[in-house]
């Protein structure tokens, strides 16, 4: 069913749902060439949607065996993956024990590791567009529509205790069905004694709709569903009000943005900042690199990988 033949040269592995069909597999080899990563090529594990654990397993067991497999970027698998393989990991970061997933594999120091990076990368996206002091300033709120895995990446982000008094006094998690928002409350108990973190079931789009109008100015609107991406249709409608001078991010960066352009129907009028998910793509991509192939990517370097994908996707 996979092909465990043994690299010949660095490789980075995408495990994945259809990696062969992601515009990445373009993307990296002008990557690897800017970096000056020499030979490095990447290739990609299909699995189907909650794999059986086995077949989780032995693709782990193959890319922790295999000298020159040095690594893997995981998506769609994140929490099924770690569930299968936590026993074969020789490290395991904070953010990964407590999310239960797992973005990224690498090997360092004789250790194979495993990273959730989703809370520094969806960081990273953050400060790129989120003023400085922000939180602080204005003491907005933050609407996070979906519950899963980049959702609750974006919670531990933002209350960090190293930010002091600069973090959201709410952050609200809606969700279409309660499980997803059952098993998100368990994880994030007891996050934040700076922060109330509130749990919203909302399985139609008007009720995000009332949870939007109910925000005050200056606040965060993120659309973590997935809608516009991996199904069309947006979890706000024509109807949603944003309150003034909010951020509002659509962490996706292709597909149909109807969330996207329901919040830049109003940009001007309300004062809003829409943001779309290009850098939080670039972030989420290199920093795994960055893991894997021990290479430092920021500044500069951060932003020709941008333009190298940008050129490459068109």
């Amino acid at each position: 069913m996979f092909d465990f033949t043994p690299a010949a040269v660095p490789t980075l592995y995408f495990i994945g749902v259809t990696t062969g069909k992601s515009s990445i597999m373009q993307v990296f080899p002008r990557w690897a060439e800017a970096l000056g990563l020499t030979g490095a090529v990447i290739r990609g594990f299909d699995l189907p949607l909650h794999a059986p654990a086995e077949q989780y397993r032995a693709v782990v067991e193959f890319i922790k065996g295999d000298p020159l497999s040095l690594g893997a970027l995981v998506t769609t698998h994140k929490l099924d993956l770690f569930a299968a393989c936590r026993d074969q990991f020789d490290f395991v970061d904070p953010y990964a024990e407590k999310l239960a997933e797992v973005s990224s594999l690498s090997k360092r120091g004789g250790l194979f590791r495993a990273h959730a990076k989703d809370p520094i990368s969806s960081g990273l996206a953050m400060e790129h567009f989120v003023p400085e002091n922000f939180w602080k300033d204005h003491r907005g709120e933050v609407l996070l529509i979906g519950a899963g895995g980049s959702s609750l990446a974006m919670s531990l982000y933002l209350t960090q205790e190293r930010f002091g008094g600069n973090v959201p006094r709410r952050i609200i998690l809606a969700n279409r069905s309660l499980p997803r928002l059952a098993s998100a409350a368990r994880i994030l108990a007891g996050l934040s004694e700076k922060t109330e973190i509130a749990f919203e079931h909302r399985p139609e789009p008007s009720g995000n709709d009332a949870l939007v109008a109910a925000l005050p100015p200056y606040s965060l609107v993120v659309n973590a569903t997935g809608l516009g991406k991996d199904a069309p249709g947006s979890p706000t409608t024509d109807a949603v009000r944003y309150p003034e001078h909010s951020l509002v991010w659509e962490i996706n960066y292709r597909g149909d943005l109807l969330f996207m352009d329901q919040a830049k129907a109003q940009a001007t009028e309300r004062n809003l900042h829409v943001e779309d998910g290009w850098i939080y793509f670039i972030h989420g991509w290199t920093q795994v690199i960055a893991e894997v192939f021990d290479v430092r990517i920021e500044g500069e370097t951060l932003q020709r990988m941008s333009d190298i994908a940008m050129e490459t996707m068109g």
